[in-house]
């Protein structure tokens, strides 16, 4: 069993991580309280449940970000929250 799945994606949208993404990063971690999911980013370690860490990282568009989420069914977190991420967030 692995402690924990990680990822590194890159940020597609022209806007970066503003508000929205992060509401909906939030939202998406919030729905599997049994994983801990922690982006890194710009050097930071960010909590991805709470909406104001993530738009204080001030996430820029291109800017590689890794996914590192442990306990819960990490695979399946990690995979959710990496479609995000690569469909731009729907936008």
């Amino acid at each position: 069993r692995s402690i924990m799945a990680s990822q590194v994606v890159k940020v597609i949208n022209a806007e970066g991580i503003h508000m929205r993404p992060a509401g909906l990063i939030a939202k998406a971690v919030k729905a599997h309280p049994e994983s801990e999911v922690i982006m890194k980013a710009n050097g930071k370690d960010i909590k991805a449940k709470a909406v104001m860490q993530i738009m204080a990282a001030g996430i820029k568009n291109g800017t590689d970000v890794e996914i590192v989420v442990n306990g819960g069914d990490e695979q399946a977190v990690l995979g959710e929250l990496v479609k995000m991420f690569e469909e731009g967030f729907g936008e």
